[in-house]
């Protein structure tokens, strides 16, 4: 496991501090990534470089993007082409294809020469370069598009559910998002939808995506939620939501924020100004233009005081206090302050 670090800035530099407040890596950059997996990015000269926990940059070149490090190398973009690098920064892949995914499974998309397939560790491809598009493998399938309509392959490359759908997306559990004219839906491993095609793309928002078992779903100018096993959950009923996180979800209902469960019941009464998702057992929520904390039974936890706030995680918040960047532990304390 990875220590939790978290950013900081001080003179407009970034670094990093871990969950006790203390200084692990010196600002120094203009512009920094989030760590996952024990590394982040940070730019130099207009490109990226991958930097560790420890503060080491590893780089035998700059990179015009880097991916997240999965089963142990990152995929990085070299002008247009993409190729993998392990944590010391040797290129273990050559950049020689057009599009490439992060390595699930032990396979990774990717496309070369207008072709896509799936490539192994080595580099070569496991499963040939025969289809028009490729996703992540998920517990053995993976989605994969043939003239215009996508299905998903297993291992072998073979189609265990055809292709019938516009777009299709990897499988989260049980469900898989598909598309078909124009509306979103959901099937299961068999290839039955069991949530028809149905709900709107909204731009910002993530469609399909499962956060605490639960994904927003849009339709008719509401929101509402399906279940990632295959069920309209929560009608789409709410003027805005937000993701669940602890089995709660913000909900706005005539211009005023509370939380819902996940049958659909108000749990916190709409009346905040704004809100946010629930972490560490708390959730930031707005009132009279101020951030504070609550807990689930809607009682506050940490005063509104702060201009800004975001969710808690791994026993810190970020917060803004006076146009100052600073951290707070879920009693309230800070635990690191710009100066």
């Amino acid at each position: 496991m990875h220590p939790p670090l978290f950013k900081i800035r001080q003179n407009s530099y970034l670094g990093f501090i871990n969950a006790r407040g203390e200084v692990v890596i010196e600002p120094q950059y203009l512009e920094a990534g989030e760590f996952q997996n024990g590394f982040t990015t940070v730019r130099l000269n207009g490109l990226l470089a991958l930097l560790d926990e420890q503060g080491r940059m590893y780089f035998k070149r700059l990179y015009r993007a880097i991916g997240p490090f999965s089963e142990g190398v990152a995929r990085v973009q070299v002008a247009q082409l993409w190729g993998f690098t392990d944590p010391r920064g040797n290129e273990v892949i050559a950049p020689v294809f057009e599009l490439a995914g992060d390595f699930c499974e032990g396979l990774a998309p990717a496309t070369f020469e207008g072709s896509a397939g799936f490539l192994n560790p080595k580099g070569q491809f496991e499963i040939r370069p025969v289809f028009s598009q490729t996703g992540n493998f998920s517990a053995g399938l993976a989605p994969a598009s043939t003239e215009g309509l996508w299905g998903f392959v297993d291992k072998t490359g073979a189609y265990r559910i055809e292709p019938q759908w516009d777009g299709a997306s990897p499988f989260q559990g049980a469900s898989a998002l598909v598309t078909r004219d124009g509306l979103w839906g959901l099937c299961n491993r068999k290839g039955e939808e069991t949530v028809q095609p149905q709900f709107e793309f909204v731009k910002g928002h993530a469609h399909g995506e499962f956060f605490d078992g639960m994904a927003l779903a849009f339709r008719d100018g509401k929101y509402g939620f399906v279940s990632q096993d295959g069920n309209i959950a929560v009608e789409p009923m709410f003027d805005l939501a937000g993701d669940f996180g602890e089995g709660l979800a913000l909900v706005e209902i005539n211009g005023a924020y509370g939380y819902i469960n996940k049958t659909g019941k108000l749990t916190i009464m709409p009346k905040f100004e704004d809100a946010g998702v629930f972490s560490d057992g708390l959730a930031q929520v707005c009132s009279n233009g101020l951030w504070g904390f609550i807990r689930p039974d809607g009682q506050s936890a940490i005063p509104p005081t702060f201009q800004a706030a975001a969710p808690f995680r791994d026993g810190l918040a970020f917060t803004i206090l006076d146009g100052k960047w600073q951290y707070i532990n879920r009693q309230g304390e800070v635990v690191w302050r710009e100066v």
